[in-house]
């Protein structure tokens, strides 16, 4: 019998959880697990047998960096094969992120993508928000970060990504403003980057004073 692979751990304990089977039925990048339990109901019956696909992605981190001093951020664009196959515009308005190492310390993974997605060096970090992403189908979560840094002009700034994953990621620098009004308009039309936004656009007015010292 092959190893389980090492991100596909068997599901925890739970009060009222019966699993019934667990299997790894494709040991791909991300690792697919078939399941089948049972769980105790709300209203304390015993409830059906459930079999339930979970993609295995792991954690992940999403950074926004920020320059107080100008009050600018950056994002970035890169091209996404799903978006495409969900009928939306494939080249999305990101946030920089990224999936963490084995036992990578959050903040470290945070520090390291930025540099290699952007080329940015952070001075100060700030955790505003940790999510799953997608509960009815993985076990990626993510941890969000406010990255203070200095940026240069404004527009369309180079291209960045490492040349071993064939990343080609294009960074840009707009007014916090007109970042807040994408995120509003919907224009950030993916939920990292939703979520980044939306968590500085309510703590942006209190760190604007905080982090220029």
């Amino acid at each position: 019998m092959s190893a389980r692979p090492p991100k596909a751990k068997p599901i925890p304990d739970f009060p009222g959880l019966t699993v019934l089977a667990d299997e790894v039925v494709w040991d791909g990048r991300f690792p697919l697990q078939r399941v089948r339990f049972r769980h105790r109901r709300f209203d304390g019956d015993e409830g059906g047998v459930l079999t339930w696909e979970l993609v295995r992605r792991g954690g992940a981190v999403a950074i926004l960096p920020w320059d107080p001093w100008t009050d600018r951020v950056a994002l970035i664009e890169q091209f996404r094969l799903p978006a495409l196959a969900a009928g939306m515009d494939p080249v999305m308005t990101e946030c920089p992120a990224g999936l963490l190492e084995a036992d990578e310390d959050p903040a470290e993974a945070a520090r390291r993508e930025l540099a290699e997605e952007t080329g940015l060096v952070a001075d100060r970090l700030m955790r505003i928000g940790r999510y799953i992403l997608n509960q009815g189908n993985s076990d990626e979560v993510i941890t969000l970060f406010l990255a203070r840094t200095r940026l240069g002009e404004a527009g369309h700034v180079g291209t960045h990504g490492l040349q071993s994953e064939h990343e080609d990621i294009r960074l840009m620098v707009l007014d916090a403003d007109e970042a807040i009004a994408m995120f509003d308009d919907n224009r950030i039309a993916n939920a990292t980057g939703a979520l980044c936004l939306a968590q500085f656009a309510r703590r942006r007015a209190g760190l604007l004073k905080e982090w220029r010292d």
